[in-house]
């Protein structure tokens, strides 16, 4: 078996200093990367708050136009039943 030493245990301790700092800066990594999904993930939810926006303002022009069309309607109805002078 191996004599421990002084030697031995700085080595081992300096090899396990850098691997947690590999381990400190893949965190972090992760944690950047994390944050940019999130912001991402906003901006797509801003995205389809917009087209839900425009789709209500599309559907509310068109259930005016559909009004007028059945009032246009109703009216040409009426219009034959009346006398013309």
């Amino acid at each position: 078996m191996a004599e421990i030493t002084n030697e031995l245990m700085y080595e081992l301790m300096k090899r396990m200093h850098g691997e947690l700092a590999n381990l400190r800066d893949g965190q972090n990594d992760l944690r950047q990367d994390f944050i940019s999904l999130r912001n991402h993930m906003h901006v797509m939810q801003g995205d389809v708050n917009n087209l839900r926006t425009t789709m209500a303002q599309v559907l509310i022009r068109l259930d005016r136009i559909e009004n007028r069309l059945e009032l246009r309607e109703l009216s040409e109805a009426q219009a034959r039943f009346e006398p013309h002078p």
